[in-house]
C-alpha cells in the first residue's frame, strides 16, 4: 500500500494509547522514589503512617538504607533484562510480554497499596517492598523493550509521543504526591490514595494496549511487523536511551526522526543494509560518547534520590519544611531535566568532534560533595557547609538541567558517529551502557551515604 494510502489516526486515539502506555512504564519507579519519606516512617517503626508522607528520617532509624537499596533493585532489572530481550523476544509471544507485564505490576502495586493498611515490623516490610521493587522493574524492563519493539513499525512521532508520556511520570508522581500531603485526610488514607493512583494510570495502560487491535490506523502498522521489525526493533532502543531512568521527554519529533532514521514508512530496500557491521568496530567509534553517557547516569543515580532525598529544610517546622522534599527534589528535578531535555531540540553544542563534551560531563562529578554538604541531618562525619535551602535548590536546578541535557545530546551525537547500517549495534550497544551508568551509579550511592 502506498505511502499516501494508509489510514489517518482518527481523533489521535492512537496516539494517545501510546502516549499513556509511555506513562505507565515509568510509574512505578517514580511513584516508589516520590514516596521514600513514607517507605523510611514504616522502615522506622511508625506503622500507623501518620505523618510519614512529608517526614524524612535519615537519622540512626535508617538502618534497612532503603533509598539505596530502592535505587539498585530499579535499576539492576534493567541491566539484566537489556542483556536478555533478544532471547525473551524469540521465546515469547509480544502480546504475552506486553499485557502479562502489565497485569503483574498492576497486582504488585495493588500489594503495595493494600500493605499501607497492614500493620507490620519493619523487617518483612522491607523484604516484601524491595521485592515487589525488583519484580515491578523487571516487568517493566520487559515491557519497554516490547512497546519499543512494537513502536518500529509506526511512525517516529508515536515513538515520541511514548517518550512524552515517560517524562510526565516523573511530574506526575510528584503531583500526585504534593496532592496526598495536601489532601487534608489522616496519613494513612492518603498514602493509600497515593498508589492506588499508578494501579489506575497501569489499568489505563492497559485498556489502551487492548485497544489498539480495534483501531484501523494501529493495525495498518501493526501489521508490517514481521516485515520490518527484525530491522527496528533494537534501532529503536536508541529511542529508549532517551527515557533514561526512568523520567524522559524525547527531543523534537524531526530531531529523533533525525538522528535515529527511524521512519516505519520507509520502502524495504531502505531498511536492508550492506552487511553485518561489526560489533568492536562500531564500539570505536561510539566509545567516548557510551563513557559519558555512562558518567552521566552514574553520577546522577549515586545522589538522586538516595542522598537528595535525605536533604531536609533548614527553616522552623511548618508546611514549607513539610513540602520542602517533594517540591525541592523530586518535582523541580523532573521539570528541570525536562528543560534540559528539551534544549537538544533548539541546539546541539558542543558537536561529536569536541572534547568539551567529556570535560563538562566530568564536571558533573562536583554535584556529589555538593549535594553531600547541603542540609542532611544526623550526619557522622561530613560537616553541613550549605544549610539553607537556596543552595539545595541551585544545586538541584543546574543538576537536573545537565542531567537532560547531557544525555539527550549524548544520545543525539551517537548516530552521527558511526554509518547509517550501524546504526542498530549503536543504538544497542548505547543501551547497554545506559543500564551500565544507572546500575553503577545506583551501587556508588551505597558508599556516599557511608561517607556523610
Amino acid at each position: 500500500m502506498a505511502r499516501g494510502d494508509a489510514p489517518q489516526d482518527s481523533y489521535h486515539l492512537v496516539g494517545i494509547s501510546f502516549f499513556i502506555l509511555g506513562l505507565g512504564t515509568l510509574l512505578p519507579w517514580n511513584f516508589f522514589i516520590t514516596a521514600i519519606p513514607y517507605f523510611q516512617g514504616r522502615l522506622a517503626g511508625a506503622n500507623d503512617t501518620a505523618g510519614t508522607l512529608g517526614t524524612n528520617h535519615t537519622g540512626p532509624a535508617d538502618t534497612f538504607n532503603f533509598n539505596n537499596w530502592v535505587t539498585l533493585l530499579s535499576q539492576l532489572p534493567l541491566l539484566l533484562f537489556t542483556l536478555l530481550n533478544s532471547f525473551l523476544y524469540q521465546c515469547i509471544p509480544e502480546t504475552v510480554r506486553i499485557l502479562g507485564s502489565l497485569l503483574a505490576i498492576l497486582l504488585l502495586f495493588a500489594l503495595t497499596a493494600v500493605l499501607v493498611k497492614v500493620d507490620m515490623s519493619p523487617g518483612p516490610f522491607f523484604s516484601i517492598t524491595m521485592a515487589s521493587v525488583w519484580f515491578i522493574n523487571s516487568f517493566c524492563a520487559v515491557l519497554q523493550g516490547s512497546l519499543f519493539g512494537q513502536l518500529g513499525t509506526m511512525p517516529s512521532t508515536y515513538s515520541t509521543l511514548f517518550l512524552s508520556g515517560q517524562g510526565l511520570a516523573g511530574i506526575f508522581a510528584a503531583l500526585a504526591m504534593l496532592m496526598a500531603m495536601a489532601s487534608g485526610v489522616d496519613a494513612q488514607t492518603s498514602a493509600l490514595g497515593y498508589f492506588v493512583t499508578p494501579c489506575v494510570g497501569i489499568f489505563t495502560s492497559i485498556v489502551c494496549y487492548l485497544s489498539l487491535p480495534h483501531l484501523e490506523f494501529a493495525r495498518y502498522y501493526l501489521a508490517k511487523k514481521p516485515l520490518q521489525a527484525q530491522g527496528q526493533e533494537l534501532e529503536t532502543k536508541a529511542e529508549l536511551l532517551q527515557s533514561g531512568e526512568k523520567n524522559s521527554i524525547p527531543n523534537s519529533p524531526q530531531k529523533v526522526a533525525l538522528t535515529l532514521d527511524l521512519d516505519a514508512e520507509k520502502e524495504p530496500e531502505e531498511i536492508q543494509k550492506p552487511g553485518k557491521p561489526s560489533v568492536f568496530i562500531v564500539f570505536q567509534k561510539i566509545w567516548l560518547t557510551a563513557l559519558c553517557l555512562v558518567l552521566v547516569f552514574a553520577v546522577t543515580l549515586s545522589v538522586f534520590p538516595a542522598i537528595t532525598a535525605m536533604v531536609t529544610s533548614s527553616t522552623s517546622p511548618g508546611k514549607w519544611s513539610q513540602f520542602f522534599n517533594p517540591i525541592c527534589c523530586f518535582l523541580l528535578f523532573n521539570i528541570m531535566d525536562w528543560v534540559g531535555r528539551s534544549l537538544t531540540s533548539y541546539f546541539l553544542w558542543p558537536d561529536e568532534d569536541s572534547r568539551l563534551l567529556p570535560l563538562l560531563v566530568c564536571l558533573r562529578v562536583l554535584f556529589v560533595p555538593l549535594f553531600m554538604l547541603c542540609h542532611v541531618p544526623e550526619r557522622s562525619r561530613l560537616p553541613v557547609l550549605f544549610p539553607q535551602d537556596a543552595y539545595f535548590i541551585t544545586f538541584m536546578l543546574l543538576f537536573a538541567v545537565s542531567n537532560g541535557y547531557l544525555m539527550s545530546l549524548t544520545m543525539c551525537l551517537a548516530p552521527r558517529q558511526v554509518l547509517p547500517h550501524e546504526r542498530e549495534v549503536a543504538g544497542t550497544l548505547m543501551t547497554f551502557f545506559l543500564a551500565l551508568g544507572l546500575s553503577c551509579g545506583a551501587a556508588l550511592s551505597f558508599l556516599f551515604k557511608a561517607l556523610l
